[in-house]
């Protein structure tokens, strides 16, 4: 039987195009998740593990730390509207009807108090 990364319990069956699409938003990532970024990586929060563009589940997560079972979302004024409101809520529900917990942070958030934003990640991974 061979392995592969849709069998991957850290991707919970996301397809092949979620792979390639992922590796486009590394590629093209925004300054706000830059900067969330360089403060997750390399285990630089309380020694977890995250990935970012993380293909899991039908969805794209950006940021996930499967240790914590815990996915970081940074959201746009976009997220607002009532469209992509309706469809964030479905992906937490399914994220969460799979055991994993889901936090959400503003651009602005990010942007004007970082300090704030890893203190708060901070505090759930101690959970």
């Amino acid at each position: 039987m061979s392995f592969n990364k849709t069998d991957n319990p850290l991707h919970l069956g996301a397809k092949g195009k979620a792979f390639s699409n992922a590796r486009i938003l590394r590629r093209t990532s925004i300054e706000v998740e830059e900067l969330l970024w360089n403060n997750l990586r390399n285990k630089r929060l309380k020694g977890y593990k995250f990935r970012r563009q993380h293909p899991i589940l039908g969805y794209i997560a950006d940021f996930y730390c499967h240790e914590a079972r815990l996915i970081i979302e940074v959201d746009g004024g976009i997220h607002d509207l009532p469209q992509y409101k309706e469809h964030d809520d479905g992906r937490t529900f399914e994220f969460e009807n799979n055991g994993i917990k889901v936090i959400r942070f503003k651009n602005f958030e990010i942007l004007e108090n970082i300090e704030s934003v890893l203190k708060q990640i901070a505090i759930i991974l101690e959970c």
